[in-house]
């Protein structure tokens, strides 16, 4: 009688709720009804309750958010009458269905048992709140109360509610409290740790409000271009390494060979100031196209102090794998830290450019003037061999 009453109403209310309940139920639905009932067994047993009293408890258990299909406000009446509707069909006796009617009653918001029953109906009820998958039921509760309402609740509201709920609720049943507080801390530990980091996070967000899209563009643009400049200038040097290392290349091969006759004496002072300037014009462009490293050991309170830019290879060369890792998190978890590091690689990037675009320049006019004096003086040089 027992097992087929159950079974029974098992059938009835997954059909009722599967079929009438709205899709915007994404918690009080099937599933916690049948989480309900497996609580409402594992506190029954280790209270010792009698069958009778269990059958009682796992009716009620049943229907308990059947009202729902209806309303949610006061769904508890609704589910009362869907009860009693379905067990008089099923020669339930009176006595019982009183008794399930008050386990029912039993499961709203501020209701306080007054006996063993009522605290195993009330505790079963609230038994997510000591489960493992506590924080994804508790994100399918916010889900439906934001469908079913026109206030929307953020994350951070919702686990304050959340942690406030923990605090101020009790189990009632000894076993609930025995077996389930524990728990029950634990995931409140969990919701005021998830509090506190997006507490942080919301903090740093409204910190860093200055730094928006139109910032990062202006960062981005112009370190391309100090990269592209940069880029030129070495192209620039390297087309006078290259000029003027043929200039030595040809003048070693044909020019000085030819200087030990007697005839080729007048010769002798263009080809060593053609030399002198085209040896001077390798040397700056060497110098311009130098790279500079520092020595300097980055440490860990100079990057929280923004005393250095560790995204520059030259600065973090001498660190550890692990600091470097520390220190690129540092710069993610503090946008303003960033934000100064990618200014101090725009500044030092710049103070690289105006110097290699001051040796350019210098390289450029000791070229030509070194091209214009050597011409001249083989044109002296052979005009005054011709004379003699």
């Amino acid at each position: 009688m027992k097992e087929t009453l159950l079974f029974n109403v098992e059938i009835y209310v997954a059909e009722l709720l599967n079929k009438q309940l709205a899709s915007t139920n994404y918690y009080h639905n099937a599933i916690h009804t049948r989480e309900v009932v497996a609580n409402v067994k594992d506190l029954a047993t280790k209270e010792n309750c009698s069958e009778t009293e269990t059958l009682s408890l796992l009716l009620a258990a049943w229907f308990h958010d059947t009202g729902y299909i209806y309303t949610d406000d006061g769904h508890e009446e609704e589910s009362v009458k869907i009860a009693k509707s379905y067990l008089k069909t099923q020669d339930v006796p009176e006595a019982t269905q009183e008794q399930i009617e008050q386990l029912i009653l039993a499961t709203k918001k501020n209701f306080k048992p007054t006996n063993k029953l009522e605290a195993i109906a009330k505790d079963a009820d609230c038994g997510h709140i000591a489960s493992e998958d506590y924080l994804s039921t508790s994100e399918n509760l916010l889900k439906e109360i934001n469908a079913k309402n026109e206030y929307q609740l953020s994350k951070i509201e919702w686990m304050r509610e959340n942690l406030n709920f923990l605090k101020n609720h009790s189990f009632y049943s000894d076993s609930a409290k025995l077996l389930w507080q524990p728990k029950k801390e634990r995931n409140q530990l969990e919701i005021q740790k998830k509090l506190y980091k997006q507490s942080n996070k919301k903090s740093k967000k409204d910190k860093s409000t200055k730094f928006g899209r139109g910032v990062e563009t202006m960062y981005r643009v112009q370190l391309k271009n100090h990269i592209e400049l940069s880029a030129i200038a070495d192209t620039k040097a390297n087309i006078l390494l290259s000029v003027n290392a043929i200039i030595i290349s040809v003048a070693l091969s044909n020019l000085i060979p030819k200087l030990d006759s007697p005839s080729n004496y007048f010769l002798v002072y263009p080809t060593l100031i053609l030399m002198l300037f085209s040896v001077a014009s390798v040397v700056l462009s060497v110098l311009s196209t130098r790279p500079k490293i520092s020595n300097v050991a980055i440490t860990k309170d100079m990057i929280k102090k923004k005393k250095t830019n560790i995204l520059f290879f030259g600065n973090f060369h001498k660190m550890s794998l692990k600091d470097f890792e520390w220190g690129i998190d540092y710069l993610m978890d503090n946008e303003e830290t960033l934000y100064n590091s990618l200014t101090k690689d725009l500044y030092y990037l710049g103070l690289v450019l105006n110097r290699k675009y001051k040796l350019l320049r210098i390289t450029y006019t000791v070229f030509m003037f070194g091209i214009i004096i050597s011409a001249a003086t083989f044109i002296y040089s052979y005009y005054i061999n011709m004379v003699a």
